[in-house]
């Protein structure tokens, strides 16, 4: 049924010798001739034509329950067919927002789907997540200028499951003002499509609040157009001034660290301020009490706080005492080059030489790696 509706809105809509309204208008007469008012009829059909269970079509009849007549809502069943909708998505459309059935398909949906320069799955995708927005004629500019700046597709729809009004905010008094004010801190095309793809809500915010986002960064250290402000400001984006006091003074207190090298490990990683304190915690005691590092040494190479404990600090710690415990590795060798290195490139240099001198140090630092201890890498 709904394909047979779809072509033949697809044929009217497209005829040169009429107007749009006329087609439409011939279409709706054609394929449901109008009924009488009745009780129940958005009811009925909600079940019966857009495939809603009855406890579904109950909530959802509230909010259509002015709907007299088919007409609307069967050109909107033809449009959705054509997107290529099966009976479930249009089921699950349709619990979602029931609206959508009062939509014009000749005067609204019609006419902006085609201008967003989408696929025909992607224009079905974005109807189901969204289907709100194909009510409002925003959405036939937004759309290209969301694609542009965040550079596809994939990255709209990421941002749109997390702040979904973006498609109804005003590009010319709110985005593009926030967006140009980004570039005049020094965040180029690529920077702003990162950040604002994991913080969406500085596009659509007030341009005093991204002010203020901004104000927050450079007051832990980072200045505009340094290499760490993307970072900054993806790291104080949902913080309070009150939340980076407490993190400052906790990062004091736990890693042993002055005011100016909690500065300097900030600067050089932001993404500390939003670190789980327990995380924090335990890594201190690590890195401090186990490994042996002094704080001024932390500080100044703050990604070692960034690294799991489990999952590379603590195996990694473990071959490196074993080999400098065997003669293997010369002891003034820096911890901090082990750590930083990829896998790959760990192995290589660090158990592969040492095949024949320690013939199981591969299979004890796996096991190490699982989270268990060798009894080879337990020392006095």
């Amino acid at each position: 049924m709904l394909r047979l509706r779809s072509s033949i809105l697809t044929h009217l809509l497209s005829s040169p010798a009429t107007s749009p309204g006329s087609s439409v208008q011939r279409l709706l007469s054609a394929a449901a001739p109008r009924i009488p008012p009745r009780p129940g009829f958005a009811m009925d059909y909600l079940v019966e034509n857009c495939g809603l269970t009855r406890p579904q079509a109950l909530k959802a009849s509230t909010k259509i329950s002015h709907l007299r007549s088919p007409c609307k809502p069967d050109a909107v069943l033809a449009f959705l067919s054509g997107l290529g909708f099966s009976t479930a998505d249009v089921a699950a459309l349709v619990a979602k927002d029931p609206q959508f059935l009062c939509t014009r398909v000749e005067t609204t949906l019609g006419p902006n789907a085609p201008d967003l320069g989408l696929s025909q799955t992607e224009t079905a995708s974005l109807v189901s997540l969204i289907p709100a927005s194909f009510r409002c004629k925003s959405i036939v500019s937004n759309v290209p200028y969301y694609l542009s700046l965040l550079g596809s597709y994939e990255n709209l729809l990421r941002v749109l499951k997390n702040s979904s009004t973006l498609l109804f905010v005003s590009l010319e008094k709110v985005v593009k003002p926030n967006v140009a004010f980004l570039r005049e801190c020094g965040l180029d095309h690529c920077d702003i499509a990162k950040l604002c793809i994991s913080r969406p809500w500085l596009l659509g915010t007030s341009l005093e609040r991204v002010q203020a986002t901004v104000a927050c960064a450079e007051s832990i250290g980072v200045p505009r157009g340094s290499g760490m402000f993307r970072q900054a400001l993806h790291a104080v984006a949902f913080l309070s001034k009150e939340k980076v006091a407490a993190q400052v003074d906790y990062l004091k207190s736990t890693l042993r660290w002055s005011g100016a090298e909690v500065g300097i490990a900030v600067s050089k990683l932001p993404m500390l301020l939003v670190r789980s304190k327990g995380i924090l915690h335990i890594l201190s005691e690590f890195l401090i009490s186990e490994v042996g590092l002094e704080p001024a040494y932390i500080a100044h190479r703050p990604s070692l706080l960034s690294y799991s404990l489990e999952g590379r600090l603590r195996p990694r710690y473990y071959v490196v005492k074993f080999l400098k415990e065997n003669g293997l590795l010369d002891r003034d060798r820096s911890f901090f080059p082990a750590v930083t290195v990829t896998e790959r490139v760990f192995v290589e240099k660090y158990i592969i030489p040492h095949d024949e001198a320690a013939p199981n140090l591969a299979e004890d630092y796996a096991a190490a790696c699982k989270g268990e201890v060798p009894a080879r890498f337990i020392f006095a």
